[in-house]
């Protein structure tokens, strides 16, 4: 699992039939003090995420173990929108 924030959206109205209905939403990854990673990475929002909000983000097998996702093309899901964290014990 990883941190990120989510920048942005992608639409794509040609896309493989098992996405349509399907939210995708850029991510860029960040550190525990909210400070930008490199890259991006388009995940599938299964909990309704918003701009700019922290999420907890799975890929893999674990994205595609994801509500809704099962048979689904995905390496990237959005799981979890956090509310807080304390790494005061990290």
């Amino acid at each position: 699992m990883i941190i990120a924030r989510i920048m942005g959206t992608v639409v794509s109205t040609q896309k493989d039939e098992r996405l349509k209905g399907k939210k995708l939403l850029i991510v860029k990854p960040i550190n525990l003090d909210g400070t930008d990673q490199s890259g991006y990475v388009v995940s599938v929002d299964t909990v309704g995420a918003g701009f700019n909000e922290k999420v907890i983000v799975v890929g893999g097998s674990s994205a595609r173990l994801a509500e809704g996702n099962k048979d689904c093309p995905v390496d990237s899901a959005i799981i979890g929108v956090i509310d807080e964290i304390d790494h005061s014990q990290a």
